[in-house]
């Protein structure tokens, strides 16, 4: 979740980017991505609804 948080705001130094293409298994950083855009989008909704509503 650590790489997928660092990965969204584009921040990333080379070498932790390398032991994370070493270390992590491509699926769960998938799962990861895909969990977190939807929490985000989940969160941009609710945001919304409160300040319209």
């Amino acid at each position: 979740m650590k790489a997928v948080a660092w990965s969204f705001f584009g921040i990333r130094r080379g070498a932790d980017h390398q032991n994370d293409v070493n270390q992590l298994n491509p699926v769960h950083i998938i799962l990861a991505g895909l969990l977190s855009a939807a929490l985000f989008v989940g969160l941009l909704v609710v945001l919304v609804r409160w300040i319209a509503g």
